[in-house]
């Protein structure tokens, strides 16, 4: 665009230009207006007149030709644009929303985003924004299961109660093991980290053995007792009982929390525990290993330690454990457990219950 037109003003044209620039109320595009042909009015050069007013020179010429046109009046207002993509109909939104929720067709799993686009006929992009502005995730799936122990809701309520309210001058710990422990040693040194970049670990490894982790939390302090042993059997079981033996203060009572593997209810263990008659065991249902808090310790030691760690030997394995559980005591905090037993038992009901046949 180029200048085109040379700026003529009527009789009144001139107040009326300079009445809107002292009209403190006008918007400030109408002002800038008024003032570029007020000094086009003047023969100023474009490059002067975009200068002055602080526009570009294109914007000069486009509110010339426009007053040029449509004079004042046309400064006053602006043109209608084309309209835009008209928005989609509460029908369509409708299916977009029911079909995920549907059975999918063929031998199809789940609809996908192209699937629902294609049988709806709008592009993909616009189911995705319907979905993510109602959260809904076809592509999500979240496993569960329903425990059918029938002593389910008595043991909940036993050991939400230690959690919530330890006892006096007792010691609550919950126990495990994670056993199976791979010590993985990469083929080839990984990439770092870079602004832009993930970091990088070769998908293929060596296995250098394994390791089962003994760990006992303390619910009052957070502090874990943990000991590495070559298996998992009652007798390993028992040596890790020894050391929490050891750990714990004399005369408190040990309220021991663990799940119903078979190595905790072996007849030696029962033995132990009868010559250990401060030991009170509290185990958890069947299939709800969730209710046990030393889970949660498992799950970060895997997180910040071992999943993506690098070991040569099983000793390596160890040693990066012992070491991380003494760091993590040096820091730790009390357990705290927030849901009530009655709360769990309540969301639980609303599962399906469904008959085994």
């Amino acid at each position: 665009m180029a200048q085109t037109v040379s700026i003529l003003l009527q009789d009144d044209d001139g107040a009326r230009l300079a009445a809107i620039i002292g009209d403190r109320n006008r918007p400030q595009k109408h002002v800038l207006r008024a003032r570029i042909i007020l000094l086009s009015a003047d023969r100023l050069p474009v490059l002067d007149v975009a200068d002055r007013a602080g526009v570009s020179r294109p914007a000069v010429w486009r509110w010339q030709q426009r007053f040029a046109e449509e004079g004042v009046e046309g400064l006053l207002r602006d043109k209608t644009r084309k309209p835009g993509t008209p928005p989609l109909p509460v029908e369509t939104i409708a299916k977009v929303l029911a079909l995920p929720c549907g059975e999918p067709p063929g031998e199809a799993t789940h609809w996908t985003g192209r699937m629902v686009a294609k049988a709806v006929g709008i592009s993909l992009s616009a189911v995705q924004r319907i979905w993510q502005a109602h959260r809904l995730q076809p592509h999500r799936l979240r496993t569960f299961k329903r425990s059918n122990d029938p002593a389910f809701a008595a043991k909940v309520e036993d050991i939400v109660g230690l959690y919530m309210n330890p006892p006096a001058h007792a010691v609550v710990v919950s126990i495990d093991e994670k056993s199976q422990i791979q010590a993985l040693d990469r083929t080839q040194p990984g990439l770092p980290l870079k602004p832009g970049k993930c970091g990088t670990m070769t998908h293929d490894y060596k296995r250098n053995g394994t390791t089962t982790l003994f760990a006992a939390l303390n619910i009052l302090d957070g502090t874990v007792v943990g000991r590495c042993m070559p298996k998992h059997t009652h007798q390993e079981f028992i040596k890790f009982l020894n050391a929490v033996e050891r750990a714990v203060p004399a005369g408190k009572i040990v309220h021991a929390i663990a799940d119903n593997y078979a190595t905790h209810k072996h007849p030696k263990v029962k033995e132990w525990l009868a010559n250990h008659p401060r030991w009170v065991f509290h185990f958890t249902p069947t299939s709800a290993s969730w209710l046990n808090a030393v889970e949660g310790f498992f799950s970060i030691i895997t997180r910040r330690r071992i999943r993506r760690g690098v070991f040569k030997s099983v000793s390596d394995l160890q040693d990066a454990i012992r070491r991380y559980i003494k760091e993590h005591n040096r820091s730790s905090k009390p357990f705290v457990w927030t849901k009530p037993a009655n709360a769990i038992l309540s969301k639980l009901r609303r599962l399906p219950v469904v008959s085994s046949v």
